[in-house]
């Protein structure tokens, strides 16, 4: 079964085997990662460029690694120091990258719905590396390949996703991607936090803690989008810390074996204490890890001969 898509851009329309070929993939390229080489030739003769309209640690990083790991030419243009300075429009650029022979653009853009916009002009598979509040495929994907390395499934598993769900553009793709593979999944934040008719996504929405995490398999943080939210969502960082911070004290509401997850950067003290962020369940460091392995598998998959157009 070859990757469906041309791009990869939500994972609102990703059917189940799609995402479980992704994962299997994934875990192939776990095993180079663990290996002293990491590098393969699956990618020779490959151009992979990232266009990041936003500044990044994590995923601009593990792209570019993904690409070096895998033997592709990888450049990065940030759009500070680009033609995008000058004026350029995000359709020049991705015509321009396309007529050097790009086979994968990896985006992240300001304005949701960016990503959807380049890949219906240009003839590169593109990549949604975050758009706006809307999605952020890859991360899900990284979070799914984490829990199932450690739950060995995601069906029948309850996810409970706590903190600034209106501004995340993680939540809406874990949302979409968890629900296609079987899992429960429960959303906590401040009613100033929540999006409206969340239900209609098939989600269990809650204003405790405690009530969203009782008996998860998964608690997943939410970084606090400080330069996404205006002022008021909540009286102070102090506040929302004491009334939907993950600590171990909420953390005896899930299952004792229950992971914990956060996407990064950590607001420490915030939305997530260091004990729990650091604490033996905490899997935050793997996920960096995961990340890679994701990326490595869907470089693959989007640039293998014979892959079919949507």
């Amino acid at each position: 079964m070859a990757f469906k898509h041309k791009d990869l851009l939500s994972l609102r329309d990703v059917e189940r085997e799609e995402i479980e070929m992704i994962l299997s993939t994934a875990a192939s390229m776990r095993q180079l990662l663990d290996s002293p080489t990491k590098k393969t030739a699956h990618l020779q003769g490959k151009s992979i460029v990232t266009l990041f309209y936003e500044n990044s640690t994590r995923t601009r990083m593990s792209f570019e690694l993904a690409s070096k790991y895998m033997s592709a030419a990888a450049a990065n243009i940030s759009a500070s120091a680009s033609s995008v300075q000058k004026g350029e429009t995000l359709l020049d650029t991705g015509r321009t990258l396309d007529r050097m022979g790009t086979d994968v653009i990896i985006i992240r853009h300001p304005m949701s719905g960016a990503p959807h916009l380049l890949a219906q002009h240009v003839n590169a598979a593109v990549i949604n590396a975050g758009d706006g509040i809307n999605e952020h495929p890859t991360q899900a994907l990284l979070d799914m390949f984490t829990i199932k390395r450690h739950k060995g499934r995601l069906d029948g598993l309850k996810v409970a996703i706590v903190g600034d769900v209106l501004h995340s553009r993680v939540a809406r793709s874990n949302i979409f991607g968890l629900h296609t593979m079987g899992a429960e999944v429960a959303l906590c934040a401040p009613p100033t936090l929540m999006p409206a008719q969340m239900e209609e996504l098939g989600v269990k929405t809650y204003t405790r803690v405690e009530e969203a995490v009782e008996g998860a398999d998964v608690v997943m943080g939410l970084r606090i989008q400080k330069e996404r939210q205006e002022e008021g969502n909540f009286p102070s960082l102090r506040e929302y810390s004491e009334f939907f911070g993950i600590n171990e004290e909420r953390m005896k509401y899930a299952k004792p074996d229950a992971l914990i997850m956060h996407p990064g950067p950590i607001n420490r003290g915030v939305e997530i204490t260091s004990d729990a962020a650091d604490c033996e369940q905490s899997v935050i460091n793997e996920q960096v890890t995961s990340g890679v392995a994701v990326r490595m598998a869907l470089l693959y998959l989007l640039t293998r001969k014979g892959v079919q157009s949507v």
